[in-house]
């Protein structure tokens, strides 16, 4: 138990870390909305402030009920989260990163709501005309942590032998 707990805590910490770290460093170097792009049309760096949740939900919610109703779900969700992964086997690594994925994204756009009231998006990706909401760093490890765990949920009904892709 206590090395997952260990892998997962380096996980949330380095998730937290590089996720504030990109925001902040978005956040000083670009002015709101301002759009750079990286790749010529496919995908940009753009500064946005978004203070709904994934693609904008409620962001036209007065902020009374918004702010509080996020604060209290995102904490629902780490308890929740905190308990799957102190029940989840620590022989399933996929399931722990998962999880501790998952969890460190929550924690940092936690940490923007709670900073700023909304939440530093800057990746955006687009082609042809069609765009893909702005996302972050925390959004992306929520994604592939819900990947993840989707995965390990499909696994652990298959035996685990050779050709299993993360046997123990």
């Amino acid at each position: 138990m206590r090395t997952k707990m260990r892998t997962a805590s380096l996980i949330v910490g380095t998730i937290l870390v590089l996720d504030q770290a990109t925001k902040a460093l978005v956040a000083h170097t670009l002015a709101l909305h301002e759009s750079v792009p990286v790749i010529e049309s496919f995908f940009h760096l753009t500064y946005e402030r978004n203070t709904g949740a994934a693609f904008s939900l409620f962001a036209q919610t007065p902020a009374w009920f918004r702010q509080p109703f996020f604060l209290i779900m995102t904490s629902v969700a780490v308890v929740a989260l905190i308990l799957f992964l102190r029940q989840a086997e620590g022989k399933n690594r996929l399931l722990v990163v998962a999880i501790a994925a998952i969890l460190g994204g929550a924690i940092g756009n936690f940490v923007d709501r709670i900073l700023h009231g909304e939440v530093t998006d800057f990746l955006l990706f687009h082609w042809r005309g069609y765009y893909w909401p702005a996302f972050n760093v925390a959004d992306s490890c929520i994604t592939l942590g819900v990947i993840g765990l989707l995965w390990s949920s499909m696994q652990g009904n298959r035996p685990k032998g050779k050709d299993s892709l993360f046997a123990s």
